[in-house]
């Protein structure tokens, strides 16, 4: 598995506990609802947690005790052996249940194999892959087992450089472990997989240690919330599998909730499309069209071909797989403003409303 930037490698679990900052209250956690209650005397009822919040927010030990009973293991055993990733509960209702991870978790139980779901008390049940789209890396189990608590969503457009998050999956197959960091880099244009069918990440990028086994775990906010779907790290050899060195990549949550509902509700995913074909040999900066699709989004909105796009939403566009990742971080129908050089050599600016097309996996 290899990425365009510093040889990122798809990954599969999450990380360890840290000390919380100093505490001002006490609250309890319903542990199947996780809606969270003060704590007067520091006690709670049988079935809710203690957590502790800090002046800051919440503390990592109380997110950790929040959420931890909604993200599961994911066991894949295969005739060719087997491999294990995270997942997050994110729909449930009176018999059945969702899970979010990513496709290269799954993938190779498409066929042949099993795959089986554990939660944090040990309790495992066999899955199902309800649809699974490899172009943004998702994949949503469904699972006989209901009335589980269910992560919550955040919204990561909200994200800044330097918010605080935390990881939680299974690493190397130690599950519930829990990892805290920073957001470091917001839109990191990521790639992973073989060539011709890579996967494409607008990605959050985070310190928070990340590592075999994290793939499709959360990254969530200091409100436990979920913001992001754990999905490769960077290796510093190609083709390596090694631990976290802080460079730990994505999936924006806001990307992955779409293509999840549309899993779930239709069992097939759509993607934008622009409508053009890249220059790859181009080394300038910025995505040189060679081609248009006749009647897709950019020929209707009158670019030419040997247009090189600049510029998308006021987003630097450095090559044509920035281009690819920025353009795949929209949902279909979306107008974007396309800012390229034309081949007179001026500039000029087209509103583009992005076509839709069905993800068909390999």
């Amino acid at each position: 598995m290899a990425g365009f930037i510093l040889g990122a490698s798809v990954i599969g679990g999450v990380a360890t506990a840290v000390t919380p900052g100093s505490t001002t209250a006490r609250a309890c956690v319903d542990n199947r609802t996780n809606a969270m209650y003060y704590s007067e005397d520091g006690t709670c009822a049988k079935n809710r947690t203690l957590v502790e919040l800090s002046e800051g927010g919440i503390s990592v030990k109380a997110v950790a005790a929040a959420v931890t009973p909604s993200v599961v293991s994911v066991l894949v055993t295969t005739a060719n052996g087997g491999g294990n990733g995270s997942g997050s509960v994110i729909r449930t209702g009176a018999t059945t249940s969702y899970i979010l991870t990513n496709n290269h978790v799954v993938e190779d139980a498409v066929s042949t194999g099993t795959i089986k779901v554990e939660f944090s008390n040990g309790d495992t049940v066999p899955a199902t892959i309800v649809g699974r789209d490899a172009i943004y890396d998702l994949a949503v189990l469904k699972i006989s087992k209901g009335n589980l608590p269910v992560i919550a969503f955040g919204d990561s457009s909200k994200l800044t450089i330097g918010d605080p998050v935390v990881a939680i999956g299974s690493p190397l197959g130690l599950a519930s472990t829990v990892t805290s960091g920073i957001v470091s880099a917001l839109n990191r244009p990521v790639t992973t997989g073989n060539a011709g069918s890579e996967s494409f990440i607008n990605a959050i990028q985070t310190d928070a240690a990340i590592n075999p086994g994290n793939s499709g775990g959360a990254l969530l906010d200091s409100q436990g919330k979920m913001v992001g779907v754990n999905s490769a790290i960077a290796t510093l050899s190609s083709g390596g599998s090694s631990g976290s060195i802080g460079l730990g990549f994505s999936i924006p949550i806001n990307e992955a909730k779409r293509i999840a509902t549309e899993l779930i509700d239709n069992g097939v995913s759509t993607r934008p499309v622009l409508g053009v074909y890249f220059d790859t040999s181009y080394l300038g900066i910025g995505a040189k069209v060679s081609q248009l699709s006749f009647g897709e989004a950019a020929d209707k909105a009158g670019m030419p071909v040997g247009s090189i796009i600049r510029f998308i939403d006021g987003a630097r566009i450095s090559d044509f797989i920035s281009c690819v990742v920025k353009i795949r971080s929209y949902a279909p129908g979306t107008t974007v403003s396309v800012l390229v050089d034309l081949p007179s050599g001026l500039q000029k600016t087209f509103r583009v409303v992005l076509g839709s097309a069905q993800t068909i996996n390999s």
